[in-house]
Parts: structure tokens; C-alpha cells; sequence
């Protein structure tokens, strides 16, 4: 459904600069965009576009737009401006009620209003789907779990018994939410006896999960992911975790067992947080980070080595490996 550029700015809360008529069909990139299409710049090396875009409008700050010429959208923020403005355009269809014939639903299930169930899916004993729930084919909801209204679940999502997820919670394909955490008493002589995990995973509103993700269920008690949180793809969150509220976590990170991350955290790729320990709200670890002990301050925290020449790297290698015996003959000419 195209847009004027004056419905757009009342969507987004915005300032148009130029013709409030101009009609809008879609979103493109600088570089790509033709006529019809609406653009955006947050990050001021791009603005070098400006002069050989085609884009019929774009998204600037007021400074940019003070520069350019043609048709804007004026907005402090135009990464979220750009944002809604994609889901004007490409706002998701309202969940159709509908089962499909191959589904399997338990008698002792309890299915609201305008759902939808695809084909394959499992519906176990007790579990209760609240009203526009929409369930992906080939999903697998455990008993007495609870879905509250508008939650999405894609394909192949696994649900395991008693994972409570909240209102506008969407689960992309792939994920497991509930599975057992990695619990075992060691046994002399004879190997590990199973920790039974008898817990389970709450996840509260407004909360994206990606694809191939893991939340275990806790030993005792309950694995959380509060309000507002964003996990990207592959992420393994162990048991009894806590993920403040409108924590952002992305790919690839592991967060053991029993800690604590506080809110508004921002959680780069590939980190890797021991277990049992505590981060402070508002902290920004950075990609590859290893965070072995508790963070108790607001701040940006690193450990990851940045990739460097293979030689120099090597270089390098070899005089970190000296510095203990280099540091013991500095004290003793200190002395």
C-alpha cells in the first residue's frame, strides 16, 4: 500500500521537507533506490549518496537536510524513523483463524480466539493458547505451557512442558525453550548422575528469540527473559538465567548457568559469560569478550583480540608468553 510522504511524517512523527504529496511505494538503500522509493541516513559517511541517489525522499537529521535539495523526512532519529516506516509498508497480516487438518491438538488444550496452527504442529496436554496466537508448522508445544495472546511461534520452535511465553513474544525456527540444563553430580569412579532439571523458562512481553536459540529450564525455580529483551540466532542461555528487561544479546553468545544480567545491557556476538555471576544494568561488552567474573559498574568492557597480520600476530604470541619472566626481572632490577 503506497503512503504520501505527509502520511508517512505523521506515522514516524516527523518534519517533510519538500512535497507533503509525494506518493511512496517502498523502502530501498541509497544506492539502490529509484522513483517511488524512500531512503535513510544514520551514519554521516554515507551522506556522500546523497548527491547520486535516486530515491524520491529521504531520511535525514535536520543538519543533513539543511544540505540536501530534494524531498526529506526530517527526524533526529532516522534509523528509527526508517524502521517504522518499514513496518508501514510491510506491516505483518493479522493472524487468520485457522487449523490445519494434519495438526495434533490435545483435547485437554485450550485454544482461544482467531488462532493459528500449521501443519504438523503439536499441542500437548493442558497447554493453553491465548487469544491471535499464530503457530508455525511443525511446532511442538509441551504441556501446560502458556501463550499469551499475539504470540508468534515460526516453524519448528520446541516448547517444552511449563515454558511460560508473554504477550507479542515472537520465537523465530529453530529455537528450544525449556530443554534440560546441563546439570550432573560427579560420582567417584562411576561418572556423573543426572541432575533431574524440574523447573522451567518464563519469557515476558514484547521479547524476540532468533533462530537456533536455547534457553534451558532452570534446576529449581525458573530460567527469565524479562520484557523487552532481544536475542539474536544461536544463542545458549543456561539455567536458572536472569536477562534484564530490553537487553539487546546478539549471535553466537553463551551466558552458564545462574547469572544475572541486568537491563538495558547491550551484549555483542560471540561472548561468553561464566556462570553464577552478576552484570550490572546499562553494561556493553563487546564482541568475543570472555566475562569471567562479576561486572558491578555501568561501562563498556572488552577482552576480545582484534584480528592483525599473522606475522605480527605471532610476534606478538611469543612476547605475551614472556611477559611473566619479563615482569620477574623488572622487579629484581627494581630491587
Amino acid at each position: 500500500m503506497p503512503f504520501s510522504l505527509k502520511q508517512l511524517a505523521d506515522f514516524t512523527d516527523s518534519r517533510v521537507k519538500g512535497e507533503k504529496a509525494l506518493i511512496i511505494e517502498n523502502v530501498a538503500t541509497l544506492q539502490d533506490a529509484t522513483n517511488g522509493q524512500i531512503s535513510f541516513i544514520s551514519n554521516p559517511k554515507y551522506k556522500k549518496h546523497l548527491k547520486t541517489t535516486k530515491a524520491s525522499a529521504v531520511i535525514l537529521t535536520p543538519e543533513l537536510a539543511d544540505n540536501y535539495d530534494g524531498n526529506a523526512l526530517i527526524n533526529a532519529d532516522p534509523y528509527l524513523t526508517f524502521a517504522k516506516v518499514v513496518y508501514a509498508f510491510h506491516k505483518p497480516n493479522d493472524s487468520i483463524s485457522s487449523v490445519h487438518p494434519s495438526a495434533v491438538i490435545s483435547e485437554t488444550a485450550i485454544i482461544g480466539n482467531n488462532v493459528s496452527i500449521g501443519a504438523n504442529a503439536v499441542i500437548e496436554d493442558g497447554a493453553q493458547l491465548a487469544d491471535s496466537v499464530n503457530i508455525g508448522s511443525g511446532c511442538v508445544i509441551g504441556k501446560y505451557c502458556l501463550l499469551s495472546s499475539d504470540v508468534r511461534l515460526h516453524a519448528n520452535v520446541t516448547l517444552y512442558a511449563n515454558t511460560e511465553i508473554g504477550a507479542r513474544t515472537i520465537i523465530h525456527s529453530g529455537a528450544v525453550i525449556g530443554a534440560d540444563g546441563f546439570g550432573f553430580a560427579p560420582q567417584k569412579d562411576k561418572g556423573w548422575y543426572k541432575i533431574l532439571q524440574i523447573g522451567n523458562v518464563i519469557i515476558e512481553s514484547d521479547v524476540e528469540i532468533g533462530a537456533s536459540t536455547t534457553i534451558d529450564r532452570a534446576a529449581l525455580g525458573s530460567t527469565k527473559i524479562c520484557k523487552g529483551v532481544k536475542l539474536d540466532n544461536q544463542i545458549q542461555i543456561a539455567h536458572n538465567t536472569e536477562i534484564g528487561e530490553h537487553t539487546v544479546i546478539a549471535g553466537g553468545t553463551v551466558i552458564a548457568g545462574s547469572t544475572t544480567i541486568g537491563k538495558r545491557c547491550q551484549i555483542a556476538g560471540a561472548v561468553a559469560i561464566a556462570g553464577h555471576l552478576q552484570i550490572h544494568d546499562s553494561v556493553i561488552i563487546t564482541g568475543k569478550t570472555m566475562v569471567n567474573k562479576s561486572i558491578k559498574k555501568s561501562g563498556v568492557y572488552s577482552s576480545g583480540i582484534t584480528a592483525d597480520e599473522n606475522s605480527k600476530w605471532r610476534r606478538n604470541v611469543a612476547r605475551f608468553k614472556q611477559l611473566d619472566e619479563l615482569a620477574k626481572k623488572i622487579k629484581n632490577l627494581e630491587k
